[in-house]
């Protein structure tokens, strides 16, 4: 029933949501953007939320400065709970970082080769998967491989409910975006084979790779890979505009807290992360920061080299339309204007 119901709730607002958007949305971000900053952050996370956000999480790590939290809005906006820096929060894409710091990891230590195709791992998708036998892992990781993006497919979206269904199924037999190396396409097909060419080639969970790896040694204990693994009572809830219900139990993968996306940030970027030789396998193969999106949560994790600062940003709202996820990128930008600023003051 509650399936049925949000079908039809995005029909709407994709019928009518999208023509008042248009009308109204695009001030918002022409406010947001033209507005004088204010004097601090935690002025600009309050300014965030009167735009829309229900709630939102700052974490700031200025390098051997003690770090800061900034918040604002609901954690549960049904409970009237105030925003908690200490939340789990579903980070979406900011997944795939730890993903290509395990590719990096195996293939310095020869248990697996960037250079070896899909066809080498799974053969079986030979036929499935345009290119198969000429897509390598770097090109996966590079998202140059061509593999059509399987949340790009209207039924995964469809029966996404169903897990009984293999997510891969949504895109094989397709023809390909461009041939492997020809082009780039953000593809999430692309991690999902990466993160099961990890458990392949380890014989267990991708999660527990990671914990082995790059949580346990970095201290984080506050990373985890699924719903399954927390109290679900720790978790941010999670909106969708136009839609009343809370997101918080939908399964999506990796959950963490800020604090922890950005120590991890802090030694993806220092290189601490790494062991003797690694780095330089990454720096060849991927990138330093990321954002993540899926519906109800949306964040961004960066770093500045110049004034050697992470940002990480959580907002638990978004929308149909992409209008938030513009927005969200509007207030990092002026966050990080802010430290800036204040650095040089």
């Amino acid at each position: 029933m509650r399936k049925k119901k949000i079908k039809q709730m995005l029909k709407i607002i994709l019928i009518i949501g999208t023509i008042v958007s248009l009308t109204f949305a695009p001030w918002i971000l022409v406010k947001a953007w033209i507005k004088p900053l204010p004097d601090t952050v935690q002025e600009q996370v309050n300014e965030a939320i009167e735009y829309g956000f229900d709630g939102m999480i700052v974490y700031v790590d200025k390098k051997d400065e003690p770090h800061a939290f900034y918040t604002g809005g609901y954690n549960d906006r049904v409970k009237k709970t105030p925003a908690n820096p200490n939340s789990l929060f579903k980070i979406g894409s900011i997944s795939k970082l730890y993903v290509a710091v395990a590719i990096t990891k195996l293939a310095h230590e020869k248990r697996l080769s960037l250079d070896k195709t899909l066809a080498d791992y799974f053969p079986e998708l030979v036929g499935r998967i345009k290119y198969a036998d000429k897509i390598t892992l770097r090109l996966l990781v590079q998202h140059r491989s061509g593999i059509p993006n399987y949340t790009d497919n209207p039924d995964f979206w469809k029966n996404r409910d169903d897990s009984s269904i293999d997510a891969l199924n949504f895109a094989l037999d397709l023809p390909a975006k461009f041939k492997p190396g020809k082009g780039y396409g953000y593809s999430n097909t692309n991690y999902l084979l990466l993160s099961r060419i990890i458990e392949k080639v380890v014989g267990y969970s991708r999660q527990q790779y990671f914990k082995e790896e790059i949580l346990t040694p970095l201290g984080l204990k506050n990373t985890f890979g699924s719903l399954s693994e927390v109290d679900l009572d720790d978790v941010m809830s999670g909106y969708y505009v136009g839609i009343e219900e809370d997101f918080k139990s939908e399964e999506v993968g990796m959950l963490a807290t800020a604090e922890d996306v950005g120590i991890f940030l802090r030694a993806l970027n220092d290189g601490s992360v790494f062991k003797e030789g690694e780095k330089e396998i990454y720096s060849s193969i991927y990138v330093y920061q990321h954002g993540g999106l899926v519906p109800g949560y949306q964040c961004l994790a960066e770093y500045h080299e110049d004034i050697d600062t992470v940002v990480v940003q959580f907002i638990n709202t978004t929308d149909f339309e992409g209008y938030n996820w513009n927005l969200s990128k509007i207030i990092i930008n002026r966050i990080v204007k802010i430290l800036k600023r204040n650095k040089d003051k």
